[in-house]
This record gives structure tokens, sequence and C-alpha cells, in this order.
């Protein structure tokens, strides 16, 4: 039995130490906005933030997550910076089909918080490894430019 910190909430997990945590959210506790995609920790639909760090939720075993700040698409509502990521998201119109758009708001919502003026190359450094096979990448770019432009504005 494992304690997880997940969206600031403590939750007791019967599972395996080696169990990824991708399978621990989606089949254990029913948090399903967290994607599988490769299983690999290539494509970024499974990224989550543990410590504010995006990370690759397929390949992190849940036995080296206690005492960590656990957060997924769901602990958006606590997220300020999460919430304006999904809100430029939906203004932007990024999703086309949707799948990797959890892992790419996460990894976006990262950035915007150790950058809060991220340029191209920062952008494309941060989201280097989150794929779409939609091609959505003018307006992910963009949603996370509107992101920061919107998180300066209520920061100011």
């Amino acid at each position: 039995m494992k304690n997880l910190k997940i969206n600031g909430q403590l939750l007791q997990v019967n599972a395996d130490d080696n169990m990824p945590l991708l399978w621990a959210l989606r089949d254990v506790m029913d948090m399903t906005g967290t994607k599988y995609g490769c299983g690999k920790g290539l494509c970024g639909a499974c990224t989550v933030h543990i410590d504010g760090e995006a990370v690759r939720s397929c390949i992190t075993p849940i036995g080296a997550l206690e005492g960590k700040e656990i957060t997924t698409i769901e602990g958006a509502e606590g997220n300020p910076i999460l919430q304006t990521v999904q809100e430029a998201w939906y203004h932007a119109d990024v999703p086309q089909c949707g799948y990797c758009q959890s892992g790419q708001m996460m990894s976006a919502a990262a950035l915007l918080s150790k950058n809060s003026d991220p340029n191209d190359e920062a952008i494309n450094m941060a989201m280097n490894g989150n794929l779409c096979r939609c091609g959505t990448y003018t307006r992910i770019r963009k949603a996370i430019k509107n992101a920061a432009d919107s998180l300066d504005q209520n920061n100011n």
C-alpha cells in the first residue's frame, strides 16, 4: 500500500512498487485524463507533474513517488497556470483528435511555471517529445504564448 499525494489529496494505492504511475492513475484510481501513448516515455501523452516537473508517467514506478507532489490533468482546478493553459488551448482551438492534449498541456504548464515569457526556442525545448499525430504544433505554440500573456496580465 502506497500513500501518494495526487492533486492535493493523499490517496492510498494498493499496487506493486514497480507499477508505472500511468497504470495506477488509470486502472487503480480511475483518473483517465492521463493517456497511454507509447509506454516508453517517448510520445508525451502520459505527462504529469511530479514536484512541478513534467514527467512521463508510463515509465515512472509508483514506488519512487511517496512524499512527492503529483499533479495530473484532473488537478487543473487547483492550479492557476494549468487552468490558464487549458483556457488558452480552448481559445486557440488546439485539439483535433485531442488524444495527446492532456500531456501537451501538462508540459506547457511546467514550462510556464519556470519561464513566464518563453520564446520559440524555449517552447521547442520544453515541448520536445510531446508528439501530436494531428500536427497541431503551430496552434500549441500559439496557445502557450497566449497563456503566457494571460498569466502576465493577471500578475500585473
